[in-house]
């Protein structure tokens, strides 16, 4: 009966073979040669009639695996070649002699990789994938080749240099500060800072953006309303600390006046907290001018033109206002107007009640008579009732002022 293999062990190799292979199976005796594919092997040794040891040849793809003897040629087993890693780049090519820094590999055949290697020190890596290793470079002088190693071989070589690098100088940041809550994008200026590891602000990590050998741009971390130490490290160490300030949000809590005219122009006091670092004020989406920083607690900005009632907004480097204990909505009114009065004359030693009609009469706050004075109470957005005060003889203007300004004059006539 012909031989017949049941199993090989290991059933793959590189394709440079030499991978020493058992074959498992029966009627092995008398075997006269073993083939991978159309390829005789070397050698092989007659273990038992149920096992043969030999050595893959060189091959490519999947082969058959068979054993001949006088009574005739197995069944075939398969056996897969596997292609040896290839390395095409690293990024970056260099790095410090004290190592530490990340250095991307890239090429093909990386899965199930053994070993990375820097001239003869072995790097701690991840496999990323079949065409990407990520190492860590060990210490190192001068320029080595770096190799991959898996089941089907060691790579090609490729260059890698070690240089002498100055730890890094940070000079500047723009900004020195930022909110509590984090996410502004902060600039580091410096000196050695290409390959930065990490940057901390105090104890928290950054997320870096941007590399360059004088500036990194990072995301700031949340962090307390405080000043804290800001460091770059790289594989050549860590840098001086700068200061960072966490400036706290402000917020408002009471505006004096409240409201104004709808054309704007006026100043507006503005109480609150945290308002010492302020750089715009707004009534709703509209900016206003005029902005003086009195205290942490007060600054005054002239009124931009606008309608209706908004929230009045600060904004520092710690952010944008919120609404505290209080209020900092701004109402806007429209200037009152005078349509009629009733009646339109009386004594000249005043006491008589006028009824104003007209509109934006709500929030009416002075009555004149010319230049003098009426008490006056606003019933409505269209009429007010006022007390006509003593007067001259002959004609006088009746106005009505309001936060939004001064209504048009009406005629009214004193009668001696």
């Amino acid at each position: 009966m012909a031989p017949v293999i049941s199993s090989l062990n290991p059933n793959h190799g590189p394709a440079a073979g030499g991978t020493a292979v058992t074959i498992n199976g029966s009627g092995f005796t008398g075997v006269t040669s073993v083939k991978f594919g159309t390829v005789p092997v070397a050698s092989f040794m007659l273990v038992s009639g149920s096992q043969i040891t030999t050595t893959a040849p060189a091959g490519t793809g999947s082969v058959a695996v068979t054993v001949t003897s006088p009574l005739g040629t197995s069944n075939g087993v398969t056996y897969t070649y596997s292609a040896g890693p290839v390395i095409t780049g690293l990024n970056p090519a260099s790095g410090p002699t004290s190592g530490g820094n990340t250095v991307t590999i890239s090429g093909s055949g990386f899965t199930g990789a053994t070993t990375v290697e820097f001239g003869t020190a072995s790097a701690v890596f991840t496999v990323v994938g079949d065409t990407q290793i990520t190492a860590t470079a060990p210490a190192g002088t001068g320029s080595v080749p770096v190799s991959v190693t898996t089941s089907a071989g060691t790579s090609n070589s490729v260059t890698y240099t070690y240089v002498n690098v100055a730890a890094p100088v940070i000079t500047g940041l723009s900004p020195n500060q930022g909110p509590t809550s984090g996410g502004n994008t902060v600039t580091i200026s410096g000196t050695g800072l290409a390959g930065a590891i990490s940057v901390l602000f105090g104890a928290h990590a950054a997320t870096i953006t941007a590399d360059t050998g004088t500036q990194i741009t990072v995301t700031a971390p949340a962090g307390a309303a405080q000043s804290v130490n800001v460091t770059v490290t790289t594989g050549a160490g860590t840098s001086n600390p700068l200061p960072y300030f966490y400036v706290a949000a402000p917020a408002i809590t009471g505006l004096s006046p409240n409201q104004g005219p709808t054309s704007g122009g006026n100043t507006v006091t503005i109480f609150g907290s945290g308002l010492a670092l302020t750089g715009t004020v707004h009534f709703g989406s509209a900016a206003a001018s005029g902005i003086t920083v009195n205290s942490d607690s007060q600054i005054t900005a002239t009124a931009p033109p606008n309608v209706g009632t908004v929230l009045v907004t600060a904004t520092t480097p710690g952010g944008t206002s919120t609404v505290g204990l209080g209020s900092a909505y701004y109402t806007y009114v429209a200037p009152p107007v005078i349509n009629s009065l009733n009646p339109a004359q009386g004594s000249a030693s005043g006491g008589d009640d006028v009824l104003i009609r007209g509109s934006n009469l709500t929030y009416a706050d002075a009555v004149f008579f010319g230049t003098a004075p009426a008490s006056f109470a606003a019933v409505s957005d269209t009429m007010v009732v006022a007390t006509s005060p003593p007067g001259a003889a002959g004609p006088a203007t009746v106005t009505v002022h309001s936060p939004g300004g001064t209504s048009n004059g009406a005629a009214f006539q004193y009668q001696p």
